[in-house]
């Protein structure tokens, strides 16, 4: 009796299709609006830009003030070597966030430098995190996740060791960007439905950057001709590595053990009535999710929270990389080791690929800065298919993950971005060679 009370109380049913809809359709459908076609969200965070412009700087600082000092006021500064290097490195960020904002020295008002980090990462991710920690209330939050998790469980498990509940990250990360599938694999993992390794795996493999910026390459590299070829290839090209890297190390060494303070919550192993028994789960969600306001509530303080510990990050460690790329040759030395891979697949010009592929490390884009006057086609769709496929980078990428709960440290998240760009040069050029 219980449970039927339960089942058929106000708010029941009807939440999963309107709540889950509404997710959907912000996250996941395409809107043109003027000559921008693009998800809601993205035009949601574009006109916050526009019509509060003179606003936005100081919202972005407070937040990098709160990322800056918190660490201290919490003492999780103290917890981990790691975490004490990354707080005096917010510092940092806000300091140079404050110079950007009055008058920044003359290397730092390099357009390359000081405005790429604060107009093409800080703001945006200090937007897209905490507006789509809303909506990503409604897309995890009323059974959806757990609806289509049973259903693709027969794929995610075996190929990739994860739970079926994880392709929604996978689909949120590639048309949404890496920071709001890291926020659904925080929260995740920190409700116990993953296990470290689970999460590590996701983050890892699936949080790569957006449909959105994805563009932004192909129009750099000239491949805009073959734009639905480039984006379904490196999509497929990204989950074949990730099928790959999860079963050596470091990934297949990592715990399998839940968040400390949650209470596991493993994926049910479904072998029939498949459809059936995902209502169920979508159901049981339903029936422990808070109300509207509420559950709005908290993914909104999460995401601000996620977007102050990020922020700050991207203008100290993010400045750092992009000043080694600019004045010193360490990615020129960074990438001879590619080149023995360049020049296997027979790329053009494997010593320019192969630093182009070294560069990826601090931020994504670098790579088709590099390749971008190349007349060779299949130089620049393989550098393009890498920039994406490598996941993970400097600038943004490595403090967004490390903002999270998932234990994972530096060194790892460097072992796993190598295995990942050879891994994606060796499928890549060989495919290009064939297809274009």
């Amino acid at each position: 009796m219980d449970t039927t009370s339960r089942e058929t109380k106000p708010l029941g049913a009807w939440r999963f299709f309107a709540y889950s809809a509404i997710g959907i359709v912000m996250f996941f459908v395409p809107v043109t609006i003027g000559e921008s076609s693009t998800i809601l969200l993205d035009h949601i965070v574009t006109a916050i830009r526009t019509y509060l412009a003179p606003v936005v700087p100081f919202i972005v600082l407070a937040l990098i003030l709160v990322g800056a000092v918190r660490p201290f006021l919490t003492g999780s500064w103290k917890s981990s070597v790691t975490k004490g290097i990354f707080s005096f490195l917010n510092i940092v960020g806000l300091v140079v966030a404050i110079l950007i904002l009055t008058s920044p020295p003359a290397w730092l008002a390099a357009e390359d430098i000081g405005p790429f980090l604060w107009d093409k990462l800080v703001i945006p991710v200090g937007l897209i995190v905490p507006v789509g920690a809303i909506f990503l209330a409604l897309l995890v939050g009323y059974g959806l996740m757990e609806f289509i998790g049973v259903l693709v469980q027969p794929i995610m498990r075996p190929v990739f060791r994860t739970p079926g509940r994880s392709a929604i990250d996978a689909v949120a990360s590639f048309v949404g960007s890496y920071s709001l599938g890291l926020l659904i694999t925080n929260r995740v993992y920190k409700e116990g439905k993953y296990t470290a390794r689970e999460a590590t795996i996701i983050a890892t493999g699936f949080s790569t950057v957006s449909a959105t910026f994805m563009i932004v390459v192909a129009k750099t590299l000239d491949l805009m001709d073959h734009w639905l070829l480039y984006f379904f290839f490196t999509l497929a090209v990204t989950f074949i590595v990730t099928a790959i890297t999860v079963q050596i190390p470091p990934l297949r060494m990592i715990k399998d053990d839940y968040y400390p303070s949650a209470t596991p919550q493993p994926e049910e192993k479904v072998t029939k009535n498949r459809l059936g028994v995902a209502w169920r789960e979508a159901k049981a969600t339903l029936r422990e999710t808070p109300s509207l306001g509420v559950n709005l509530w908290s993914n909104l303080r999460d995401g601000l929270l996620m977007a102050s510990s990020i922020l700050p990050s991207i203008l100290s460690v993010g400045l750092i990389g992009l000043l080694l790329a600019k004045f010193t040759p360490i990615f020129d030395f960074l990438g001879y080791i590619f080149v023995p891979f360049t020049w296997v697949t027979q790329l053009s010009d494997p010593i320019l690929a192969g630093k182009a592929s070294a560069l990826g490390l601090v931020e994504m884009f670098l790579p088709a800065t590099q390749v971008a006057g190349s007349e060779d086609l299949v130089l620049r769709f393989t550098i393009a298919v890498v920039s994406v496929s490598g996941i993970i980078f400097f600038s943004a990428m490595v403090p967004s993950i490390l903002a999270t709960e998932i234990p994972i440290g530096v060194g790892t998240l460097v072992v796993i971005w190598f295995e990942r760009v050879v891994l994606t040069i060796l499928i890549a050029a060989p495919l290009a060679h064939l297809l274009l």
